[in-house]
């Protein structure tokens, strides 16, 4: 055995947020993702049988709430996730559409179900062939209907973007052509 002792720099400059009387752990930005990850409040805009399979992700089966859901708000402006579950008919994108920009930044929308995602089966004038045409849309959850499971997976992928999204993202002219891509006024 060796009777040398390890080198130790004390002359090197302490990492950042480890200096002061007090130190942080972490930067803001993650604590605020880590917050935003943990209580998104959905919005449901359920039009048909996508519906109650987002309602059975809600009972204790599947228990939505671990998620951070524990809230769903049927308000827009107490909502930062819109869960667009079902067949959109063109009549309705209006109404999809001013819900969307009437809820505060930050914001994402989940397409839950084929008619959601892509217009499903129904290949007809009346239907909205994917509410991307109208909106921007952070998830899509295939499926006809979608099973709990998939709603789940969907909101997990959500949590992750709240988690990881920078706290400027919102104002790069980036997302603010993306909003004017769609005629939205931030």
């Amino acid at each position: 055995m060796s009777d040398q002792k390890p080198i130790i720099r004390t002359d090197a400059p302490a990492p950042e947020g480890f200096e002061g009387e007090g130190f942080f752990a972490t930067k803001l930005s993650s604590v605020i993702g880590m917050a935003r990850k943990f209580s998104l409040w959905p919005l449901p805009f359920a039009t048909s049988c996508c519906g109650i399979e987002f309602m059975a992700t809600l009972n204790p089966t599947y228990d939505a709430s671990r998620f951070g859901m524990e809230r769903n708000s049927f308000s827009p402006r107490q909502a930062d996730m819109l869960m667009v579950c079902g067949t959109i008919a063109k009549k309705l994108g209006p109404v999809l559409k001013e819900v969307y920009t009437q809820m505060a930044e930050p914001k994402w929308v989940v397409a839950v179900g084929a008619c959601a995602c892509s217009g499903g089966i129904f290949d007809s004038y009346s239907v909205l062939q994917g509410i991307d045409k109208i909106i921007p849309v952070d998830v899509y959850v295939p499926g006809c209907p979608p099973r709990p499971e998939q709603i789940i997976e969907g909101v997990m992928q959500v949590q992750a973007l709240a988690e990881s999204e920078s706290l400027r993202r919102r104002d790069a002219p980036e997302y603010q052509h993306l909003l004017d891509s769609y005629n939205i006024s931030n």
